[in-house]
């Protein structure tokens, strides 16, 4: 018997949570281990209570021609990343892992340059989480420490003074 490596069996989990995932694009799961134990879950959907991209039919960022990365306040859904924080306690974050898994909508490949938005990045960077696993391929992955977002702050990037 080959035993799967606990980050992939992570990263796997985080992958099964983007099923629920209700864009017409892109569907990421994420999820927030701490001391080898699950804290929360989440994934990209409209908020509770308002019709998903998927039940409409419609995304307003695919029928503006919007690219990735860009116009995230136009988007209905709030991301993976978000929802899993919003679904923890500080406490229980501070220190932990999140893992991240995307996946296109259409084509169910895994998004290989994946990477959190720079909203996200900063929930990341204030929940206390120390690493963020992000899946590549089905075995391959990389590792950030929270701390290079901290030190290379992109927010800064091309900003003159006052």
């Amino acid at each position: 018997m080959i035993r799967r490596d606990k980050i992939n069996y992570y990263l796997d989990i985080a992958e099964t949570v983007s099923e629920r995932g209700t864009c017409l694009r892109r569907n990421y799961g994420a999820i927030i281990v701490k001391n080898d134990e699950i804290v929360s879950t989440g994934y990209s959907g409209s908020p509770r209570g308002r019709a998903n991209c998927c039940d409409t039919g419609v995304c307003i960022r695919s029928k503006l021609g919007i690219p990735r990365g860009e116009r995230y306040e136009l988007c209905r859904s709030v991301h993976a990343e978000a929802n899993c924080i919003i679904s923890a306690s500080r406490e229980e974050m501070l220190g932990g892992t999140i893992y991240l898994c995307g996946k296109d909508a259409v084509t169910g490949e895994i998004i290989a340059n994946a990477n959190s938005c720079s909203m996200c990045k900063r929930l990341i960077i204030n929940a206390g989480l120390e690493r963020v696993i992000i899946r590549c391929t089905h075995d391959e992955y990389r590792v950030i420490d929270v701390q290079e977002w901290i030190d290379n702050d992109e927010s800064l990037d091309g900003v003159m003074g006052y």
